[in-house]
């Protein structure tokens, strides 16, 4: 693609973007995952679960920038209740909530506020020059990929989030070949042949993604949730003091949040990472390079923004391998991917040559929802600190609603409910076995591209199995594979030292 004309597609991404109605889905989006975000118990995973049957009858990049605005919101509303009831709403403000409280303590909680507000803000802007320059790139690189190579790239898909996600290489492909058995249901995409239906057809198409992903990541929540005694959450702390950085503050923080956006994003774009890992890298490295070592472990806004610009830098890159390659490196982009497939739309290089206009308005999108979640986060922090306080008592049969209107809505059709709810049952079995439920999630969608590549790569070649071998981007993907399978062992000690010396020194509780 030219860039004459790359920049004439970001042009006009900007004014598709600029329209009042999708304004106004960033701005109800970003709101909404801010609330999402400061709920602990709820992740930024199932807030988009539960919001996919409401973009099913929008356009596809309206709907897609209502997923990005809750993923990002989510990301940052994490920092709310982490800074002022040393609870992370989710798991990308775990870091957070070490210096957050402590300022907190000191009286300075809107200081901290504004800290995260403001390094959340730069940390996804930021990130949004990758997804913007090295995007198209890598979805040039995949036009060249044929049969074979489309389904090594399936099974590279499936090793990275089966393995890394779940820290257990076991444990990992036992959830992405549970998954693939599940991808099996419906009738044979090349013969037509019924396969596992049950006289049922209903499923004829195969097991109902949405329902599916409400399914593992919402229904089974709840049943987390109910299990145990209803949670009072512990009451925020008032603060005095405005949310804002003077500009002493701005100049000490801009060199962590320039350093935090450049490690979240290479572990966004490295698939199998994520948010969580990101937060305690970006902090760690903060309390390094840092000049005022004694104020870390007691309130220090460079570890709060070390932090909060990681997590939200993750944003952009994470997006990168799901829409160029299909491979989502997180349980999130495994949602937004559900998206992508729910719309008619296949994650690849289609999104950047026939769907190049909806990709470049949600690319805008993505960019303007940062700039509603700095106003929204600096407007808004006081009254979302209250809505944190929610009891499981509330919090339990709102979800459970939702997850049945959001199953029922779309074809109307109470199978839809019933699949839901043995997801649901699914995720929660998992959930208790450790077992990884993006995975299930991934190998819903790869499972057919991955059979598909693989028959027509036998039948073109008369059923010799060479044909998967002879090029040299297979072994590539093949080699890629192996690492990435024994790849939990290596993440799962990095994530450990980072969390082991973000927590030296952690002060009791107040």
């Amino acid at each position: 693609m030219e860039f004459a004309e790359t920049l004439q597609l970001m042009g006009a991404g900007f004014l598709n973007a600029l329209t009042p109605l999708n304004l106004l889905m960033m701005i109800g989006g970003t709101a909404m995952g801010i609330i999402i975000g400061c709920l602990p118990g709820l992740s930024a995973a199932m807030g988009v679960a539960l919001t996919l049957p409401l973009t099913f009858t929008m356009e596809p990049e309206t709907g897609l920038i209502v997923l990005g605005a809750i993923y990002c919101g989510a990301i940052f509303g994490g920092s709310i209740s982490a800074i002022l009831i040393h609870t992370p709403g989710t798991p990308a403000s775990a870091a957070t909530a070490i210096e957050g409280y402590q300022m907190t303590l000191k009286g300075q909680a809107g200081r901290a506020l504004a800290t995260a507000c403001y390094s959340s803000f730069w940390g996804g802007l930021l990130s949004c020059i990758s997804l913007y320059f090295f995007a198209p790139a890598l979805a040039q690189l995949a036009l060249k990929f044929m049969s074979a190579e489309k389904f090594w790239l399936s099974i590279f898909g499936l090793t990275i989030i089966a393995g890394v996600s779940s820290k257990s290489m076991v444990k990992g492909l036992i959830s992405g070949a549970l998954g693939l058995l599940i991808s099996c249901i419906g009738l044979d995409p090349i013969t037509g042949a019924k396969r596992f239906m049950f006289g049922q057809s209903y499923f004829a198409e195969g097991v109902n993604t949405t329902c599916a992903l409400i399914g593992l990541f919402s229904m089974s929540q709840v049943f987390i949730l109910a299990e145990k005694a209803i949670v009072k959450r512990a009451r925020a702390a008032k603060f005095s003091d405005k949310i804002w950085l003077n500009k002493e503050d701005r100049k000490l923080i801009r060199p962590t949040i320039l350093r935090s956006w450049i490690i979240g994003n290479i572990i966004g774009i490295l698939p199998g990472a994520g948010a969580s890992i990101a937060c305690f890298m970006g902090y760690n490295t903060s309390k390094q390079f840092s000049k005022h070592k004694e104020d870390f472990s007691h309130g220090s806004i460079e570890g709060v923004a070390g932090s909060e610009a990681a997590n939200n830098a993750v944003t952009g890159g994470s997006l990168i391998p799901m829409l160029t390659l299909g491979i989502p490196g997180e349980s999130v982009t495994a949602v937004l991917m559900g998206g992508l497939v729910i719309q008619g739309l296949a994650p690849g290089p289609a999104l950047f040559t026939e769907h190049a206009g909806m990709t470049y308005t949600f690319f805008a999108g993505f960019v303007l929802v940062q700039f509603f979640m700095l106003a929204i986060g600096l407007l808004g922090c006081r009254g979302f600190a209250q809505i944190s306080r929610l009891s499981d008592a509330i919090l339990i049969p709102a979800v459970t609603v939702l997850c049945f209107v959001g199953s029922y809505a779309i074809h109307k059709n109470m199978m839809d409910i019933v699949v839901m709810l043995i997801f649901g049952v699914i995720g929660y079995l998992m959930r208790k076995m450790d077992l990884n439920t993006a995975a299930v999630v991934l190998a819903l969608i790869l499972g057919p591209i991955g059979e598909k590549g693989l028959r027509n790569a036998l039948r073109s070649s008369g059923g010799s199995i060479g044909v998967l071998f002879k090029s040299p981007v297979s072994w590539v993907l093949i080699i890629l594979s192996v690492i990435s399978i024994f790849a939990p062992i290596l993440m799962a000690k990095m994530e450990k030292k980072s969390q082991d010396n973000a927590n030296k020194g952690d002060p009791v509780e107040a």
